[in-house]
């Protein structure tokens, strides 16, 4: 069944806005990478692209021998090298003798320069930003130790074993440090077991085939929550009390006689009760209170949460700016290994598949915040770079990686593909690339009207 979303204009604005920002940042960079090392080697660069031109400019302007300009289409840029079989496909250029200043008349070694310095600029991007959010921001989340009240577990959790309580302490016997990362540890490692607590008593449960699947699905939704107690920390107008009302400080125990552990449970029992009137039954100081409430449209009870800080040791890493410099890049070293794994998985893994895997520039704009947060952005945006050289590494004709592949094996064997082989390569690399980007865009798409 199809199903027609609400959209919220301002939020896809917002989101948009940080994508494209995000996306020229990365593009500039990278093609930038290429262009230094080309105009250092003497080769003319005939144009600088942001964004793809097919047709039309939205902007150019020539200085020098080099056309400056912004394509119309977003999904990437370009730098075009005379004397290179790349994205243009200029044929006729590539009949001609080379000249001195093309690209294919330069050594090898000067050629693999050009060739890997968008993958290089990326991955110092990468390490640089993922440094300088150390530095100025610190390094917040939650040990699984510190999660006192337990977990809070759906119908997924509840399929492996975990019960409401629980404290998971572990994955294939590895401690949690943080806590966030237990749905990432479990899919990165196809993990078999987790390690709880239970009573007291610690476990081990084995975690069932077709969890990773589920866990893919979900697009980052966790296994389980920490749990921590529902508890009113300001009261607002949005829904209508009928008998009683809440009040700053009061803890909500029960729901419609149903106990209530925690926050989550009461957000999610409260779902299938909109617009209508319910009893809660909270705690205040030493005595236990009765309040009825009708609930709003959107089922909210008419009250602000107290945050769960306030209730869960969460620990910030605090870094000076040399000591964020090595944090960073180990950081951005594990973010290209955890990207190695995922790529690995879609051919190793039985549960892993890539039409739940894949995602076009939907997906990827909508993990950027509906309010424009510059520690997320800049998170994104490192994320994205290291994500960007690790794709553009892949040794695929018309990436450049498949040029560095080429370029290797001609220093290896000293024989050079012929301009007709590379022609069909870059032509062959395209196909596959546009192939897999309308083939995501096309995921993305069924999943939002389908809420699949």
């Amino acid at each position: 069944m199809i199903t027609l979303l609400a959209i919220d204009w301002a939020v896809v604005g917002i989101k948009a806005g940080q994508l494209i920002l995000c996306l020229s940042i990365l593009v500039i960079l990278h093609e930038m990478g290429h262009f230094l090392p080309a105009k250092w080697f003497k080769c003319r660069v005939e144009k600088f692209y942001l964004f793809f031109d097919p047709w039309f400019s939205l902007f150019k302007k020539q200085v020098g021998e080099t056309v400056y300009g912004i394509g119309w289409l977003p999904l990437g840029g370009y730098v075009k090298i005379s004397g290179m079989i790349d994205e243009s496909m200029d044929k006729e250029q590539m009949k001609l003798p080379p000249e001195p200043y093309e690209f294919r008349s330069k050594k090898p070694w000067q050629r693999l320069i050009i060739m890997i310095g968008g993958v290089t600029v990326n991955l110092i991007l990468g390490f640089f930003l993922f440094a300088m959010i150390l530095w100025h921001y610190g390094e917040e989340y939650l040990p699984a130790k510190n999660v006192t009240y337990g977990v809070y577990v759906d119908s997924l959790g509840k399929s492996i074993g975990l019960k409401d309580g629980d404290k998971i302490m572990a994955v294939n016997g590895k401690e949690i440090e943080n806590f966030s990362r237990l749905s990432t540890d479990i899919i990165l490692n196809e993990a078999k077991t987790i390690q709880i607590v239970r009573d007291g008593q610690n476990m081990d449960l084995s975690i069932p085939e077709g969890t990773i699947s589920a866990l893919i699905k979900r697009k980052g939704d966790p296994l389980a929550y920490p749990r921590f107690p529902a508890v009113v920390d300001s009261v607002n107008n949005s829904a209508k009390f009928t008998a009683g009302a809440l009040q700053k400080d009061d803890q909500i125990i029960a729901f419609n006689d149903q106990p209530i552990g925690s926050f989550y449970e009461l957000s999610d029992i409260k779902k299938n009760y909109k617009d209508k009137e319910i009893a809660l039954t909270v705690l205040r100081g030493a005595d236990t209170v009765a309040v009825k409430v009708t609930l709003a449209a959107d089922a909210s009870i008419g009250f602000y949460p107290r945050p769960p800080d306030k209730f869960l040791k969460f620990e910030t890493k605090k870094y000076s700016f040399l000591a964020s410099l090595p944090a960073g890049v180990k950081k951005g070293w594990n973010t290209l290994v955890m990207n190695v794994q995922n790529f690995k998985l879609l051919f190793t893994s039985k549960e892993v598949k890539a039409s739940e895997s894949l995602g076009s520039f939907l997906t990827i704009g909508n993990m950027f915040g509906a309010q424009w947060d510059w520690e997320r952005f800049w998170t994104m945006t490192a994320l994205l770079s290291i994500v960007l050289a690790f794709m553009n590494i892949l040794p695929i004709p018309a990436l450049d990686g498949g040029h560095v592949l080429f370029t290797l094996y001609e220093m290896i064997t000293g024989r050079k593909p012929s301009d007709k082989f590379m022609e069909y390569a870059q032509m062959a690399g395209m196909i596959l690339l546009l192939g897999v980007m309308a083939y995501a865009l096309g995921l993305d798409f069924w999943r939002y009207l389908f809420k699949h």
